[in-house]
Formats: C-alpha cells, structure tokens, sequence
C-alpha cells in the first residue's frame, strides 16, 4: 500500500514568491493610474472609473485586488487609502513615493532573468549612455521624499541621543543628497551649522530644500566627489547616510572624513548594508541590486559591504572608538557604526 510522503516544510513561501510579482503589478500600475490620489475618502469603483477614465467593471476588480494587498480598504462597496496608501502614495505629499518606485522597478527590472543567466552579461556598448546633470538632479529630487517618510527622523533620533550632540557645532553631511537629513539634525540644534556634500547637480537640489526650509544662514553646500575631492575641515559631526558604498577605497574615505573631524569628533554611518550570510542578506538590500550585479559584474561592489567592514575600516584608519549596532528599516537589517577620534 502506497504511503504519503512525510512533509515537515510548508511550501507557503513558494506561494508567497509566486504572488509577489502580482502585488508589485498592482501597486505600479496604482500609482501608473493615480488611483490613490482619488482615495483618500471613500469612493466606490465607479466613481473611481469614472475620474481617471478606466473600464467600470475591471477596475472593480483592480481595486479588489488592491484591497487583497492591505493598499486599500472596502467597506460596504467603498474603496479608500489604507494608512500606508495615504502616507506615501498619494502624489503632492512630502511623503509621496510612488515616483521612487517606479525609478527603482525601471532600474531594476529583471524581465530578461533567464537570457541573464544562461548567457552572462550583455556586451558593453560602444558608447557608454551619459548620466546628466538633469537625471542626477531628478534622482536627488525624488530620493527627498524618502528622507521626509522616515529615514530623516530615524538618523535625527540616532545622533540626538549621543552623549557630545550639545557640543556639536558644526557638522558635514557625506553623500547627503537632497540634504534633508543633514538639515533634520542642524535645525534641532540652534547653535550648530552644518554642510551639505554631493555632486554638484545633486548640491543644486539640497540648495533649493535649504531655502524651502529656511534655513540659508545654517546651511551650505559644497559639490565634488569624495573620492578625489576635498570635503572640508573643523566638523564635530560627520554624517554618511547609505553612501560609502560609491568609496573606491573605504580606508581613504573613512580616513579623509578622521582627518576633516576635530579632536574628540564623530563619524556615524548609518544605513550601511551590512551583508551577511555569505552576502545573501537582507534580502530586500540583495535583490533590489541584483540586475546591478547580473548586467554589470565590476560593479557588485554596490551591493554594499560585508557586516562590520566599515567599523573594520574605521579603526584602521585610527578612530579610537566604534560602537555598532543592527539598524531594522524598511529595507531590511541595516549597520550603524558610530566612530570617535
């Protein structure tokens, strides 16, 4: 008599897998559509049809199926945002990151997964594309929304509880994009000032949030690459929020920023990678660069680095101190390390 296997594994991860590339449909094609930005109060499917012009029928079960994902909410036949809809989905707000995700999807898409592996890279083209001033500029003026969603507060919180932030005069924000950390952490403290440094299309978008916000007497600019070009002296805080992964050589950037601190200044890191498990985790920091790593092997390096090979660097250089910690953020386990010189 024929047995049944003996199974002690669900394969719900599988389903799991199998049903991912659905959501992210729905939530790309939402935010494709601005369905989210007519839901903030309840409508029902044919309102919603009607304003944005969509078939009446389908798009009852599109919003269904956004409702199955927890994007939206159905009560009694009326659809609305789910909290998480509402905070970064609905286009005019600070927080709005639909046009992120659809920069990241478009960047990252991996619709030619097999022909990749089978065949290996795709061959360098003769001319290499030019990344414009105009594109650095976008991605700058996008990636703000996901520094005002969280990832500000999160480093003001950080820097804020360490013992010398009341004698914290002066800081330098490494890598600092659109700027709004770095401004986030000046603006809770009067007497300190602070510098934005980035490329110099990238620096343009941080002068226009430092006026926005006011604060062009506590903040400036300064526009270069960090690993060629000066990036200042006298700070008592530097700050380098998911950049060190563009370092060439980590000693010589960790070792420029121990030279630009004052005596008894800190360096915090925060947002690195921190792989582990055989660079296999986390796995959102992994797979969010894999097209990166499968269409251009040289540069897998922006997968980021292994867990402690920054607070590695940090006391070769000649910090005296590091503390580390796991950071958990929306994308998965993340390092802080805070150096003392």
């Amino acid at each position: 008599m024929m047995k049944l296997p003996e199974v002690s594994v669900s394969y719900e991860c599988l389903v799991r897998m199998f049903i991912a590339p659905i959501q992210s449909k729905l939530l790309l094609t939402g935010i494709e559509l601005k369905v989210f930005n007519q839901l903030s109060e309840p409508k029902s499917a044919d309102a919603v049809a009607k304003a944005i012009g969509t078939h009446p029928g389908n798009t009852r079960v599109f919003l269904d199926g956004l409702a199955a994902t927890d994007l939206l909410q159905k009560k009694n036949g009326m659809y609305r945002n789910s909290p998480v809809a509402q905070a970064f989905l609905v286009e005019g707000s600070p927080t709005y990151l639909g046009a992120m995700l659809q920069m990241m999807h478009s960047d990252h898409s991996l619709e030619n997964l097999s022909e990749l592996v089978k065949e290996g890279p795709p061959p360098k083209p003769e001319t290499i594309p030019e990344f414009t001033e105009e594109m650095s500029k976008k991605y700058a003026a996008i990636w703000a929304n996901s520094e005002r969603a969280g990832d500000a507060q999160t480093a003001l919180e950080i820097v804020s509880k360490l013992p010398e932030f009341p004698s914290f005069r002066k800081m330098l924000d490494l890598g600092g994009g659109p700027g709004l950390i770095g401004m986030a952490i000046v603006a809770s403290r009067p007497s300190m000032k602070g510098v934005i440094f980035d490329l110099p299309p990238v620096v343009d978008v941080a002068k226009a949030f430092i006026k926005e916000y006011g604060m062009e007497d506590r903040m400036e600019v300064l526009g270069g690459d960090f690993n060629r070009d000066p990036i200042g002296e006298g700070y008592d805080l530097v700050l380098a929020c998911s950049c060190l992964e563009a370092a060439k050589d980590i000693d010589s950037i960790v070792k420029k920023v121990y030279d630009a601190l004052n005596t008894g200044g800190v360096f915090a890191s925060i947002f690195n990678s921190g792989l582990t498990q055989e660079r296999t985790k986390p796995e959102p920091i992994v797979l969010s660069s894999l097209s990166i790593a499968l269409m251009s092997p040289e540069r897998s390096n922006l997968l980021g680095f292994d867990q402690g090979s920054v607070a590695d660097s940090m006391l070769r250089v000649g910090f005296k101190s590091v503390h580390s910690r796991t950071l958990n953020t929306p994308w998965g386990s993340t390092e802080l390390n805070i150096a003392r010189k």
